[in-house]
């Protein structure tokens, strides 16, 4: 089944479950939160790989061609303030996958698709010789609950430290990877894999570190 999506390019990824937090000025993005605070819709974010998240005129006078990934993440705003006309600020919690089978750009500029949603990652418990993984972000996390309030944490609860598509899709918002190894992470459809594949990369960051 498709679906219309309205969406918003970023320079970074959003996996679900994860916190966004964005600055909206530019008047095609305005319209489209508002929208979606009023109705309770989600908007799709996609990773861009080419152009910026704000709009940029050329040489001759144009815009600058923006382009992205297929595979996004649905996101629904929790929290949507004003702070002066002109302006929103918004917290978002990711939710479902999904992949574009077309996308369009309408004449001021908002980029629309017609989407395929991805079925939910499975829960699969964290086996026996990847639980260190879970122990080492229950120990980061208790570090940031020391140095910041507890709504600013980059983790917030529900906590599900036996999962391995959460557990996963958390560490690859924390770890310093670049955007197109966090996008094919974000779009794979195994959880043990994910999080294996994450255990490599904290191993590899351990041994450079020793």
């Amino acid at each position: 089944m498709q679906h219309h999506i309205e969406l918003f390019p970023l320079d970074s990824v959003l996996f679900p479950g994860g916190l966004l937090e964005l600055r909206i000025f530019e008047p095609r993005y305005l319209d489209l939160i508002q929208r979606c605070a009023k109705s309770g819709e989600p908007f799709g974010v996609v990773a861009l790989t080419a152009g910026g998240e704000v709009r940029q005129r050329d040489a001759g006078g144009g815009f600058v061609a923006e382009a992205f990934h297929a595979a996004g993440t649905l996101a629904h705003i929790e929290r949507c303030e004003r702070p002066q006309p002109g302006l929103l600020q918004i917290r978002c919690r990711g939710g479902q996958r999904f992949e574009l089978s077309s996308r369009q750009q309408l004449p001021h500029g908002l980029w629309v698709g017609e989407a395929r949603l991805l079925a939910e990652d499975q829960q699969v418990a964290v086996p026996e010789d990847l639980r260190r993984v879970s122990r080492q972000l229950q120990v980061l996390l208790s570090r940031f609950e020391q140095a910041v309030a507890s709504e600013d944490l980059p983790l917030q609860p529900p906590y599900h430290w036996n999962d391995c598509g959460w557990l996963a899709n958390r560490w690859c918002e924390l770890l310093p990877l670049p955007q197109a190894d966090k996008q094919r992470l974000m779009a794979l459809d195994n959880p043990l894999l994910r999080l294996e594949l994450v255990a490599d990369q904290l191993d590899r960051i351990e041994r450079n570190a020793s």
